[in-house]
């Protein structure tokens, strides 16, 4: 029996739930966290998968329960995992089931279901600003989906040729300028080389699709869903006149490719994401992009991992002679690319939600607020040019560390700058984790986080503590 458990907390340290045991998993936790301002520094909350709360001082307090069940059955193994992770912050007025899923696998397929915790792209979940499609910012969107998870060997290649992927169907709730809408959601990566050398390439398609704003709604046949599968021109009825390409609902993706390189001491990886808003941005002339290079060191005594990453995207598909793009942003569904008031992609993106703690911006309460003039207005701040350093350490066999440091330069959106002039942003933090020995499951955790520039300045602070409890 294998039994695993995947939960957000401090380090979002998933390789500590990952090893191989032969227990049931539980675990408790409550983190802390306060700030100089009435909201946190960027990395406190990001890419934590919704686990805590943007207030000033806040606590969060979770619990979760994960199990791995794994049956031979002659030369491919049936798995069953589920888990559940219940939070409740937000000065105690929040409760979230901030995950709770069903996984059967045999062999290389999944089925999958509920709300899980995933990031997609070949992106490090613990040191990258995050993937511009799935980054793992915003709570877990309840969907369904087969998936191929790993690479997997194709046959009769002998190994030089391995592929993954996965198609799901998602719920996006009422908390959307257009309720109940529906994701449509895709991925097909490949990985060519046998050798130390390996190269690899990808695309992420998603959709949001249906929903109903009043007396307005779009198309949510069988024809409408094919319309998305394939990324045809159609209308659906949101949009009115001669608008091309105009496509069924809310439709963004991205391409991704990079390689890895294996050396006696180190493994080299590299990455490049490059974002469209419409089948036009698949253009050799699309130089935006999301880029790194993550070095893991085999045997270092105090250096686990090194992060280089850089991130453009003012061009925004201007090179084609037609309506300009606004990343993450849509005319008909206003909510764009964000999720109970997170982003989806990637946390540098800067949204009204976000924005109206330091900028004469209103946050919009999607919940109630059906204004249509809201359109393409959600995200405020979405061409950056950006680098990033991110650094997983150690002091002592006990005690393990990251540090994220990232600067970019903001510009606002085509139509709206958002201050008089473009404004640079630094992002810092440093988290520690430590395994208190006198006590085999319990962990002490705590972090710093220090942001300046010309958006605001504000520093603050993390505590946590958690027990994980096995044998049961």
């Amino acid at each position: 029996m294998k039994n695993k458990l995947s939960l957000s907390f401090l380090l979002l340290s998933t390789t500590a739930f990952a090893q191989p045991v032969d227990t049931l998993k539980l675990q408790v936790g409550t983190m802390a966290t306060l700030a100089s301002k009435g909201y946190q520094p960027l990395w406190i909350t990001s890419n934590r998968f919704g686990l805590l709360s943007d207030e000033g001082a806040d606590l969060a307090t979770y619990a979760g329960i994960g199990n791995t069940h794994t049956l031979p059955t002659g030369n491919h193994d049936f798995r069953i995992e589920y888990g559940a992770n219940v939070v409740n912050n937000n000065h105690f007025n929040r409760v979230i089931i901030q995950q709770g899923y069903l996984k059967v696998r045999y062999g290389a397929l999944e089925f999958r279901g509920g709300r899980f915790e995933e990031v997609l792209g070949d992106v490090d979940p613990l040191l990258s600003t995050g993937s511009l499609g799935i980054s793992g910012n915003a709570l877990p969107i309840p969907k369904i989906g087969l998936a191929l998870p790993e690479y997997t060997p194709v046959p009769f290649t002998n190994g030089w040729l391995q592929i993954k992927g996965q198609i799901s169907h998602g719920w996006m709730g009422n908390e959307q300028s257009m309720k109940r809408a529906w994701l449509h959601e895709k991925t097909f990566y490949a990985k060519f080389g046998k050798g130390p050398f390996k190269v690899y390439g990808g695309l992420q398609h998603f959709g949001v699709w249906g929903g109903e704003r009043g007396n307005f709604s779009l198309d949510r046949s069988w024809k409408g869903f094919f319309d998305v599968l394939f990324a045809k021109e159609a209308n659906d009825g949101s949009v009115s006149g001669e608008i091309r390409p105009n496509r069924a609902g809310d439709q963004r993706g991205l391409i991704e490719f990079g390689g890895d390189l294996e050396i006696d001491d180190a493994l080299f990886h590299m990455y490049f994401q490059v974002p469209f808003e419409s089948g036009m941005g698949i253009d050799i002339r699309n130089i935006d992009r999301v880029g790194g290079l993550n070095v893991t060191f085999k045997e270092h005594h105090w250096l686990d991992r090194l992060l280089f990453e850089f991130i453009y995207t003012k061009q925004m598909e201007s090179f084609q002679n037609a309506q300009l793009q606004s990343y993450y942003n849509n005319g008909v569904y206003a909510t764009g690319w964000e999720y109970h008031y997170q982003n989806i992609g990637t946390p540098l993106f800067l949204s009204r939600y976000r924005g109206s703690n330091f900028l004469p911006i209103t946050a919009v309460d999607w919940r109630h607020d059906e204004d249509p003039s809201l359109g393409n207005t959600n995200f405020i701040n979405n061409r950056i040019i950006g680098g990033h350093f991110g650094m997983l350490h150690r002091y002592s066999s006990t005690i393990t560390a990251r540090t994220l440091i990232t600067f970019t330069r903001n510009f606002g959106t085509h139509n709206n700058f958002i201050t008089s002039s473009p404004q640079n942003q630094l992002y810092t933090i440093h988290e520690i984790k430590a395994d208190i020995q006198q006590v085999q499951g319990l962990q002490i955790s705590a972090g710093i986080a220090y942001d300046t520039g010309g958006f605001y300045n504000n520093v603050g602070g993390l505590l946590g503590i958690s027990y994980q409890l096995k044998g049961l």
